[in-house]
Parts: C-alpha cells; structure tokens; sequence
C-alpha cells in the first residue's frame, strides 16, 4: 500500500514539472495568438429557376446537382439531366439525355440513375434511344401527363429528316426492372408538336382526386393538298386500357395561298435562306388582326442574337443554333443575362409577310411549356402593295430604268438585275407601301454589291436589306397595271418609331423603253 502511495507522488511530480516546462519555454506567439482574418469574397449568383440570389458555395451546391450521379462511358456525352423523386422514394433519381458518339444510327439516348441501396451507390438501371437525332435541340421535363400523378419524362428536339419529335417514357407501374420506363408516346412530325393542357379540379391540386390526362397537338402537312401551306392538325389522346397515346382527332387546316416559286426559294432547307428571310423586325398579331406594338421579335442573323420585347421589357438571347424543318426553322437561343435560361422557337412560315411561332422555355427546373411569345407575327412594314378600286397591282412590275450609277431591271418574278461598268449585281425587291407611303424592298444576293453603288450596312439593323421611299411621276391612271414611271428614291429605315431618313442622297430612275 505504501509502495502505491509514493508512486503516485512520484507521477504527479513529474507531471507538475512538465507543465512548468511548457509554460517556461512555450513560444511568446503561443502564449498571446494572434488571430488572421482571410478574406472571402462572395459573388452573387442568380438563380434561373427562382429568381432568388445564391452565394458562391450555394452556387456550388446548385451545380453539383446538375452532374451525373454515376460515370457514364467514355463515348458519352451529357446533353441535360433532370434530379427527379419517382414513386414517393426517399432518395432522388436522375434523368440524363446523353449523345453516343459510338452509335451514329442513334446519338441520342436517355438514362435512369437510381440508388441501389444492396449496394450503397447510384447505378444506371436502364437505358434507351429517343426520337431526337440532334442533340443542339434536344430540351426534356417532366410532368404529369396522364392525371395521376405518376412522372413522364417528355424529350423533344429535331431529327436527321427535319422533323420535330416528342419521345415520352412513363416509369412502369409494374416496378418491371428490365423495363423500368415504358414508352407511351413516340410522334414525329414535319411541323410542330405541343401539349395541350387541360383544366384540372381542385381536388386534384389538394391530391384527393384524379386529373384530365393532357392532350398532344401536331401539326404537319398536308401532302394530299397541292398547295404547300395547307395542313393538318392532329390530335393524340391517352388510351387508359392500352397505356399509350393515339391519335383520336384529324383536321385540315387551308393555308394561305401564296406564291409557290418564292415559298419554295424560302423553303430550301437550308437554315442560312430562313435566317436571311426573317431578318426582320416581326409584331404579334392580335386575335383581331391588328398588330400588337407592345410586343415584337427581332431576328439578328448577322449578329446571331434574338430581340425579344414584351411591354417595355427587352431580352437579349444569344443565337445559338438553327435547324431546317419542313415549313422553317427550329432555333434555339439562350439568354445572355441568365446562362440557365434556354428557349426555343419553332417559327413555321404562314405568308411571305407573316409567321407563326411556337415555343417554351427550359430553365432547367420549371419548364414553361406554354410560352407567352406563342402566335402570328407579322413583319413591320409588311408588304401591302397599292390597290385600286378593281385590282390589286402586284409587288412586281417588268420594267427597266436607267440612272446615273447604272441600269436597273425589274423581272416580273421578283428578281433584278442592276448592269454597272464592271459590277454586276443580282437580286431580289418588292414595291409595297405602309403608313401611306409607297416602298421599294431591295435584298441583294449573297456576295452580291448594293445597286447604285451604295454600301450594305450592318449597324443600321439593316444587314442585306435596303428600303427605299420612292416618289412616282408620271405614273398613268391608278386602276392600270402598267407600271409606274420616273422614280426618285430616298433611302430610309423601317424600326418601332416607323420610317426614319437615312438623308443619303437621292436616287432618279428613269424609265427605259426598249424597243
């Protein structure tokens, strides 16, 4: 007993005098710390799906969201990808839409990431092609199609033959695990496709009861017409017995008789004839035909941008790609403020002075499926030639004049061509006249000079279309069809604000009677 006595003494000696150690020979900085403050910068980060401001590190958060739970292979590319609760789980699934570089025949797939709890990781359980063949214009969500509250996965985006599809997969009630989704819609169409909602009770909303499953529009065209704007409209429905969409409902729709040679010229199939075609300043059309001023697109090629104004608030997207379908273009853009924020058109030509737009938006989270800039838009300025008491004088008159820069030849088919010492140039115009005053549209061709030896500019939003205001002499009674005789043409632009003089100087022509 005695012997544990002083060796307990012993040990709280040594440990008294290695306390005194430390507190001899401590480091002064020790003793007395001093405290640095690193400094932390915080950048704001607005995010597109709330509008609400994120700080650096939640920005980061927010990010890493959108990336893959799981590796995908090495000949993968990721598209989009959507985090998404199927069944009331727990844990959060994935969605992702990815290219296949090793699969020509179909780049473009989609593929389930769920939790795999046996093996306490995220795996890929399912794989599949989807309608959609070009990845620049692939866009996807989800949301209740068919009213009970099960998630669809919709994929929409053009093919390799110029059609827009819609691929829809609904997760299999039947926990099928070699068919976790099955596909219940699969439309192709060489027009447009959209989802009709309908109204649902509130009951719904409070989730006591069922909802209207939705309704799929396309519209395409009508090959058994020989006018190339007549369509048809039709309408798909969810078969509850069968699990599928089919089409209940055909309508034809009469399209604008319009010339055929110029619908054909714009409707090549090449993205850059469309683009040049509505380089223009367009205004929505009122359901009464008026034009709407508070609301209008501008198309900027050039610049590759799109202008989009709504009620004194103006959107700038940056162009990012265009694709040919079969009556336009299928253009995705995206904004230059908010990164997040994509949107597509789909713009179908309806008359050489009108268009018809159907889009969305793709904030990544909440998708706006029926966009506001949905609708009939017709260019400023639209062409309206001067009409009598008894005819419509047509935009194109066979003419030929003369002045002091060179020769110019009006064809009746809408072309001209201006004959200069050494500089010869083609093209295509049109007389019209708005606002009361009498207009001459001249769109050289590609590569081709400006007649009259005056320079395209691109500043004046103008890119290769030049507006005359001309002045007629000599013009013969106003019910002739003959055309018109001494011109002096004025330059000027057509904006929101109207006619505007460019105070170039003017240019006579003088009419030529060829023998």
């Amino acid at each position: 007993m005695k012997y544990k006595k002083l060796l307990l003494t012993f040990l709280i000696f040594l440990f008294c005098i290695a306390g005194i150690a430390v507190l001899a020979f401590w480091p002064a900085v020790a003793k007395n710390p001093i405290e640095h403050y690193r400094t932390r910068i915080i950048t704001p980060v607005i995010s597109a799906d709330s509008g609400q401001v994120l700080l650096n590190y939640e920005q980061q958060t927010y990010e890493e969201s959108f990336s893959p739970k799981t590796g995908l292979n090495d000949d993968e590319f990721v598209i989009s990808l959507i985090n998404q609760r199927f069944d009331s789980s727990i844990t959060e699934d994935q969605i992702v839409v990815y290219r296949g570089l090793a699969d020509p025949e179909n780049p473009v797939s989609i593929t389930y990431i769920g939790y795999d709890e046996s093996a306490g990781a995220y795996q890929r359980f399912w794989n599949a092609p989807v309608a959609a063949t070009m990845p620049a214009t692939v866009s996807f969500y989800t949301m209740d199609l068919i009213g009970d509250r099960s998630v669809c996965i919709i994929i929409t985006g053009m093919n390799a033959a110029g059609e827009y599809t819609m691929t829809i997969y609904r997760k299999n009630p039947e926990q099928d695990k070699n068919t976790v989704f099955a596909k219940i819609a699969d439309i192709r169409m060489d027009g447009s496709i959209s989802i009709e909602e309908a109204n649902r009770p509130p009951a719904y909303h409070q989730g006591t009861a069922r909802g209207q499953p939705f309704s799929i529009i396309a519209y395409g065209r009508n090959t058994e017409s020989e006018n190339m704007l007549d369509r048809i409209e039709i309408t798909y429905s969810y078969n509850q017995e069968k699990g599928i969409f089919e089409q209940n409902k055909l309508t034809y729709v009469p399209g604008t008789q319009i010339e055929q040679r110029r619908l054909r010229e714009i409707l090549t199939g090449k993205p850059a004839v469309f683009e040049n075609f509505i380089n223009d300043l367009w205004y929505q059309v009122n359901p009464d035909g008026t034009l709407d001023k508070s609301q209008y697109l501008y198309f900027d090629p050039a610049r590759r941008e799109i202008i989009f104004y709504d009620d004194g608030t103006q959107q700038i997207f940056s162009w990012q790609s265009s694709s040919s379908t079969r009556y336009g273009l299928y253009v995705s853009c995206q904004n230059i403020s908010v990164t997040n924020l994509r949107r597509f058109l789909n713009i179908e030509l309806a008359s050489l002075d009108n268009i018809r737009i159907r889009g969305f938006e793709d904030v990544r989270i909440k998708i706006t499926v029926n966009s506001p800039w949905d609708g009939l838009y017709r260019r400023a300025g639209s062409a309206e030639w001067i009409s009598s008491d008894n005819n419509n004088r047509t935009p194109f008159i066979d003419s030929v004049y003369d002045s002091l820069s060179g020769r110019i030849i009006f064809h009746p088919n809408g072309e001209y061509e201006f004959i200069a010492a050494g500089q010869p140039a083609k093209g295509r115009y049109v007389f019209f006249q708005t606002g009361g005053n009498e207009l001459l549209e001249i769109r050289p061709d590609a590569n081709s000079p400006a007649p009259f030896g005056q320079q395209l500019s691109i500043s004046d939003n103008d890119g290769n279309r030049i507006v005359y205001h001309i002045t007629v002499q000599g013009r013969t009674e106003r019910n002739s069809n003959l055309p018109p005789g001494n011109i002096s043409l004025s330059r000027v632009r057509l904006g929101v604000t109207g006619m505007q003089y460019l105070h170039e100087g003017q240019i006579t022509l003088t009419r030529v009677t060829l023998q």
